[in-house]
């Protein structure tokens, strides 16, 4: 009955696995959120720089909304 490969208790950790390493989980989240913000803050940057207010100089005002209004 011996001849069943029954292995549970030695398995080989991979160094590369992210939850066996503390240090190197906590770095890549913090990374990962740094960048993920960064790239959050640089979009809606870029898109209110992209629909910016443009100025109109053909806008015709009222005369009595003016800072001193004119009446008739």
């Amino acid at each position: 009955m011996d001849s069943q490969h029954n292995n549970k208790g030695q398995e080989i950790d991979n160094p590369a696995d992210i939850e066996l390493n503390k240090p190197s989980k906590s770095r890549f989240l913090f990374l990962l959120s740094f960048f993920g913000f960064f790239i959050f803050a640089w979009a809606g940057c870029y898109n209110l720089y992209e629909h910016k207010y443009q100025k109109n100089d053909n806008m015709t005002v009222p005369d009595n909304t003016l800072y001193e209004p004119k009446y008739k």
